[in-house]
């Protein structure tokens, strides 16, 4: 079965994908002397980094997300359809997906990444990864399922097991989840049940690595060991995690940590898609480009963002797969598509423009080329970075009411159990 799109007579643009790359790229390409057709399995673009927010009861899905049709209603050479793919066949030029087959003159691979569980079955099972809204929410109904739980538990080993969450993975996503956890423990959880004993309840950051933070300089790492510490979080440092059956954390010394929850931030491979020769697959299910985004062994096929694997002098073993990078490639192929003269195409060069994480209330760390600092300064920068980033003006002002909300009340009230009611057949 073909898709149904309309034939323009101008060559056709498939951009699979509607991360940071494949919108960046999607939206430079409007009004440009192409058909582009834009494929994702949801229907909305997702702000990855405010997940944690979405699993902590911060904000609402609706807040950072946004459809990519309301996005795409003025520009006329621009198709979205919501699907996956199934197959891609290069040499043939057309994709299987399953609304129908989609031919291409160009195809631009954008598919980012998911959660890398290392082979670990057990983990992959119970375990809780935050790849997308669904899953962030995944994590909040469960955290206020096991509280409520909690509340007609007798045993206490059992109540301890309810209340303990175990954060795997100390980059920026483990760190701001057990932050904000850490927070909720403190001043909210309390209030909304008071006959839980919460001084019981312990939030773990295990990390295999010695500091947390690790691929920033040293003195962020510290200082987000030191606020973390003040918080109340239990870090486990240079300690790897081997199994969890849903009751209990294993670790490799043996050590066991009794908890109903476990959020998986410890690693991500690429999406990969069938229909390419083996060997241009790297490390981390990564696929090996080169400096002007093209797939080794084709010309009319390229990837960018978390999928691609470029190798710079600077990054030996690929960039950082990282929202800054999957912008600036698609800025750059943009601007290669769209030249005239195709002979003068720009190889890409990653800009590294710094990298923050928050750890707190009024508690940041931030690494421009320029500067470092910390505190509550780094803090409001890095609130006023992603609000700029976040698509739509009615999301940056949710959010910023959100946040304001929340500042100045010390409370949020989004602690919602939302799940969705199963179709009865008669």
């Amino acid at each position: 079965m073909k898709a149904n799109l309309p034939e323009t007579g101008n060559p056709r643009i498939v951009i699979i994908g509607g991360g940071f790359a494949g919108l960046k790229l999607a939206r430079k390409l409007s009004g440009k002397a192409y058909q582009v057709v834009l494929i994702d399995k949801n229907n909305f673009h997702q702000f990855q980094p405010l997940f944690y927010q979405v699993a902590t009861a911060g904000l609402e899905p609706s807040s950072i997300s946004f459809p990519f049709r309301k996005m795409f209603q003025n520009s006329k050479n621009i198709h979205f359809r919501m699907g996956e793919v199934k197959m891609v066949y290069p040499k043939e030029k057309f994709l299987e997906t399953d609304f129908g087959r989609v031919n291409f003159d160009l195809l631009v691979l954008a598919t980012g990444a998911d959660t890398n569980f290392f082979g670990n079955a057990n983990i992959r099972r119970n375990a809780l990864p935050m790849k997308s809204v669904g899953e962030a929410l995944a994590i909040r109904n469960t955290i206020l399922k096991n509280y409520e739980k909690a509340l007609s538990e007798e045993n206490s080993e059992n109540i301890k097991a309810l209340l303990n969450i175990v954060v795997v993975g100390g980059g920026p996503t483990g760190v701001e989840v057990s932050e904000t956890l850490a927070e909720m423990k403190r001043i909210i959880l309390h209030k909304d049940y008071p006959e839980l004993n919460f001084e019981s309840m312990n939030i773990y950051l295990v990390e295999a690595a010695p500091k947390v933070l690790s691929a920033m300089r040293e003195i962020s790492s510290q200082k987000s060991k030191t606020y973390l510490e003040q918080l109340g979080v239990k870090l486990m440092l240079e300690k790897f995690v081997t199994d969890y059956n849903g009751e209990k954390v294993t670790l490799q010394n043996g050590e066991t940590i009794s908890t109903k929850t476990l959020v998986w931030a410890a690693g991500i491979k690429g999406n990969m898609l069938s229909g390419f020769q083996d060997d241009i697959w790297q490390k981390g299910g990564r696929i090996k480009v080169n400096q002007y985004h093209e797939v080794e062994g084709y010309d009319n096929i390229f990837a960018i963002g978390d999928i691609a694997f470029m190798q710079e002098v600077d990054y030996p073993n690929g960039h950082p797969q990282v929202a800054q990078v999957a912008i600036q490639q698609a800025e750059n192929l943009s601007r290669n598509l769209t030249k005239k003269n195709a002979l003068k195409k720009s190889a890409f060069k990653y800009k590294d423009l710094g990298s923050m994480a928050t750890v707190g209330r009024n508690l940041a760390v931030v690494e421009l080329p320029i500067k470092k600092f910390q505190g509550f300064l780094a803090w409001f920068f890095w609130m006023l970075v992603h609000l700029m980033q976040i698509v739509g003006a009615k999301n940056k002002l949710f959010i910023f009411l959100n946040w304001f909300w929340n500042y100045i009340t010390y409370d949020q009230s989004l602690r919602l159990i939302i799940k969705p009611t199963e179709r009865q057949n008669d």
